[in-house]
């Protein structure tokens, strides 16, 4: 546990849920869960048990011999697979190889007091350990949604988010996250959105060796966070959007992920709106601010209910419920805006 959380919040954990429970409560609830032994019964978590090289070799077997992404790092970045102190590039290196050699690096440096770093991050299971899904269901999820693979020594993911639902599954060594809600957005230091290490924004302060001089904010976002901590054969409930820090606490790590629940069109994602609002919002007056502020928070989020209960139904055009013709009306509109001919 790390110091810097004083008597930490616990994330609530569920035993012998069933499909239907996770589907009507959990989802519903908008709160990270921790299921104990969820996927116990998985052959790979019984050799994730038995140890680091019966692990390896369940894996190896099933490799397809692809080349993936395998990030490497000196022992002086302890773990943490973020940024050069300038920004300007990041402290790690990208590969491609194997994830068999990928492995065999991570058990050639377990016995090293001060080890590289081996990280194979996100690899999709399907592509490239297919025999995986066969032997390893997931109870809760149907299989269309498609699983990865992580697989370290002791690293660190630094705190982040996904707009997907997470369900989070350790088949070797153990793991804690570190979780946040999202609106704690103020207190992480998130850095830049488009020069990332892995895709996603990550905070650039440091939950291992915190600087609260530089991070002030940081002890507010730890004050409201949750921890859990896990063992093979566990699983982990992230819901979208809320910010999370994962330890690998052991030489040898391996951890299973199922992502889903962002389904919007490229048009219809909320990013498209932040990135639009980047735009036209950002630099704007603080007097126009303060109007748009009220134009989004009653007409997009709604904070005092239904701004047009005033308004018969047929009359509300975009600011009421949208049918596939006044979609295509707002469609228009917009591409009309971008064309400068609005």
């Amino acid at each position: 546990m790390p110091d810097i959380i004083e008597s930490p919040s616990r994330v609530d954990t569920i035993d012998g849920i069933t499909p239907d429970m996770f589907a009507q409560a959990i989802l519903s609830a908008n709160r990270p869960v921790l299921m104990r032994g969820l996927v116990a019964d998985w052959p790979s978590v019984r050799c994730g048990l038995a140890g680091a090289e019966p692990m390896a070799q369940y894996l190896k077997a099933l490799d397809t011999g692809h080349p993936t992404t395998v990030l490497e790092a000196h022992s002086g970045v302890k773990g943490r697979f973020s940024y050069s102190p300038d920004m300007s590039e990041f402290n790690f290196n990208k590969r491609f190889k194997t994830v068999s050699a990928g492995i065999d690096q991570i058990l050639a440096a377990m016995d090293h007091p001060n080890p590289p770093y081996t990280y194979i991050q996100s690899t999709v299971i399907k592509d490239y350990l297919p025999g995986f899904l066969a032997e390893n269901i997931n109870p809760l999820l149907p299989p269309a949604i498609a699983p990865r693979i992580w697989i370290s020594n002791a690293t660190r993911a630094q705190t982040h988010n996904d707009n997907d639902h997470n369900l989070a599954c350790v088949v070797a060594g153990r793991r804690r996250f570190i979780l946040f809600p999202p609106e704690q957005l103020k207190n992480l230091y998130i850095g830049p959105m488009d020069h990332t290490p892995s895709g996603r924004a990550i905070s650039l302060a440091s939950l291992e060796e915190p600087d609260f001089e530089s991070f002030p904010r940081l002890k507010d976002a730890l004050a409201a966070a949750t921890v859990a901590e896990l063992e093979p054969g566990d699983a982990l409930y992230v819901p979208k959007y809320w910010w999370h820090h994962v330890q690998s606490l052991s030489p040898f790590n391996v951890l299973i992920n199922y992502w889903w629940g962002n389904s919007a069109s490229t048009v219809e994602n909320p990013m498209s709106a932040f990135l639009a609002a980047l735009l036209s919002l950002k630099d704007i007056s603080p007097a126009d601010k303060v109007y748009w502020k009220a134009m989004f928070d009653n007409y997009i989020f709604q904070v005092d209910g239904d701004p047009m209960a005033h308004v018969p139904p047929a009359r509300q055009g975009g600011l009421g419920r949208h049918d596939a013709k006044m979609r295509k009306e707002i469609f228009d509109s917009l591409r009309k805006l971008i064309e400068g001919r609005g």
